[in-house]
């Protein structure tokens, strides 16, 4: 009888232990897992920690950043778009998604299918930019040397198929001269080129070389948005400098897998927004240069899909082989 009891108590003991556990576990917030297709330290890396710590403030639910660097995105995009669409797997999407859709002749996933846009993050800047000696001072001074001097303008970038590349030949398109856009490897490669004058121009995101312009050596003929920006408010648009109605930038933004159901969706397109709204986080951005602009996961769809027809257009008349 005795053993009995404490066979029943032993029981009894476990049972609620494991009760216990599984409301402990089900309680217990599940971990988001943020994949960045970038390594850590850049300005795409920094604005996914900035906005994944005040979500994860709000929500009362660990973020965790994931860099997966490499192969034009196409890692750390497919590791998402394979992802259980429940919520617990994000991406920090940009503009390289559409470029990426528009130069593979095929993918592992369909970037439209198979990636759910939540809401845009924030926008940055491009610019058109020479070495401090140039002989050129403005836009339509370059403008016009191109024009008398045919396929003698040399325009440099970071590698084929990058958005600098690609933003500089759709510059070249929708100037109409005819330049030669030079590859490098790496912004500093490009910057290195400007100032020794093995490059006439050259078009870069504004942040990385911002320092260098606002030191000198560097200088900035235009922006390539349709608006100024203010980190440097007396340099003019392309369109203000004789390119009429053209306008590119970058952009980021956040997605997940497809298929994610609808009110997942909004819950975390409500969340990045109100986070993006916040003033710390607004200020930590624009400390990046960028310009934060949340938006509704049909915005952020339109756009994508904008943005994938307008680079495959630039792909198509630059002539460049699809991989």
């Amino acid at each position: 009888m005795f053993n009995s009891l404490l066979i029943r108590a032993g029981l009894a003991l476990l049972l609620g232990t494991g009760a216990l556990l599984t409301a402990q576990a089900q309680s217990t917030p599940r971990t988001i897992r943020f994949v960045v297709p970038f390594g850590p330290g850049g300005a795409g890396d920094l604005t996914a920690r900035i906005v994944a710590q005040k979500m994860s403030e709000s929500m009362g639910q660990p973020i965790v950043i994931d860099n997966k660097p490499g192969a034009g995105g196409v890692v750390a995009t497919n590791s998402v778009a394979k992802a259980s669409p429940d919520g617990l797997t994000l991406l920090l999407m940009t503009n390289s998604v559409a470029v990426t859709a528009s130069m593979f002749k095929s993918l592992p996933y369909d970037t439209l299918k198979d990636l759910a846009p939540i809401t845009t993050l924030a926008y940055f800047d491009m610019a058109v930019v020479t070495g401090a000696n140039s002989r050129f001072k403005t836009l339509p001074e370059l403008l016009a040397y191109a024009r008398a001097n045919p396929g003698r303008l040399n325009i440099g970038s970071i590698n084929v198929g990058s958005t600098q590349n690609l933003a500089a030949q759709m510059f070249k398109s929708s100037a109409g001269i005819d330049a030669q856009v030079v590859p490098f490897n790496g912004t500093p490669a490009v910057v290195t080129a400007l100032r020794a004058g093995d490059i006439d121009a050259a078009v870069e995101i504004v942040a990385p070389i911002l320092g260098q312009i606002k030191g000198n050596a560097l200088r900035a003929l235009a922006v390539m948005g349709d608006a100024r920006t203010p980190d440097l408010p007396n340099v003019p648009t392309a369109a203000e400098s004789g390119i009429p109605n053209f306008s590119v930038r970058g952009w980021n933004g956040m997605g997940a897998p497809g298929g994610t159901p609808p009110a997942l969706i909004s819950k975390l397109n409500r969340e990045a927004n109100a986070a993006l709204a916040s003033p710390e986080v607004r200020k930590s951005l624009m400390d990046l240069s960028l310009d934060v602009r949340g938006s509704t996961p049909e915005q952020m769809s339109k756009l994508l899909q904008t943005e994938i027809q307008r680079w495959s257009q630039v792909i198509d008349q630059a002539a460049i082989p699809r991989q």
